[in-house]
């Protein structure tokens, strides 16, 4: 089966290192160090049977945001098993500009990671964004976490009442460290939701119980990297007790689905 990884992380070989390493260190996580290049994406990936990534960038700063864009755009030109996101930042200038530079650029989303670029996922600047995305482009948001309240699941709620019609990726099975309150708020159809970074911390069950509970049509499969080995991931992800249907929607028609390939 097609196995496509809709959540993983590259940076320029110069900052690849101090960039997983900063991220290890946010979360206390005490994973194998693997520095976040593509090449080592590719190594490791394919090692782990994945023969597409979806690579997400993140600008933590407003003025970085058409740079960090151009990277994914030539890393997506030079490699094609590579499906790339861009990023926009709330505190940016001309937010609309970048919007449809990111459309005309030819990527296929927008991520933000609200804790990490400290702004919430309701903040109103980001209105006239989401207004222009519905029917057009999917959002992938980080998703809950004790430190900050910026990505707390009734934040993403309030975003689906308001623009009915906007396709969402609410990562780490929509709320990382609270789960059980994603569930509560986010049944939305338009709301899809991923697997990462949250097995390993999941009593065991937890993860089975929610992906039927949300659906495995609104499940996806992603690693994480560089965050975290995805031949380890991948292990997880098919120790899992599914049926071979729910794997095969998880791994790979959910994201074409929403990359509106299928």
């Amino acid at each position: 089966m097609e196995l496509i990884d809709f959540h993983c992380h590259i940076y320029p070989d110069a900052v690849a290192a101090k960039a997983a390493d900063s991220i290890r260190n946010y979360y206390q996580i005490g994973s194998d160090p693997i520095a976040g290049t593509t090449d080592n994406l590719l190594t490791y990936g394919k090692a782990a049977g994945i023969s597409r990534f979806v690579v997400l960038p993140v600008a933590l700063k407003p003025e970085h945001t058409q740079h960090i864009n151009d990277f994914i755009v030539d890393q997506v030109a030079q490699h094609p098993e590579f499906t790339g996101f861009g990023t926009i930042h709330a505190g940016m200038d001309g937010i609309m500009d970048e919007v449809q530079r990111i459309t005309d650029l030819g990527l296929k989303g927008i991520k933000m990671h609200p804790d990490s670029q400290v702004f919430a996922i309701d903040d109103p600047r980001l209105f006239p964004v989401y207004e222009e995305l519905q029917g057009k482009l999917p959002v992938m948001l980080h998703m809950g976490d004790h430190h900050y309240d910026y990505s707390h699941p009734a934040r993403l709620r309030r975003v689906l009442e308001l623009f009915p019609r906007l396709d969402v990726v609410a990562a780490h099975f929509g709320g990382y460290s609270m789960y059980d309150i994603a569930y509560e708020m986010l049944h939305d159809k338009n709301c899809v939701l991923d697997i990462t970074s949250s097995m390993l911390f999941m009593s065991e069950g937890e993860p089975e119980k929610y992906i039927r509970a949300y659906g495995a049509e609104r499940m996806l499969f992603g690693t994480d990297f560089p965050l975290w080995n995805p031949v380890e991931e991948t292990k997880k992800f098919f120790n899992l007790k599914l049926t071979d249907e729910e794997f095969e929607q998880i791994g790979s028609k959910t994201a074409l689905r929403v990359l509106g390939e299928k």
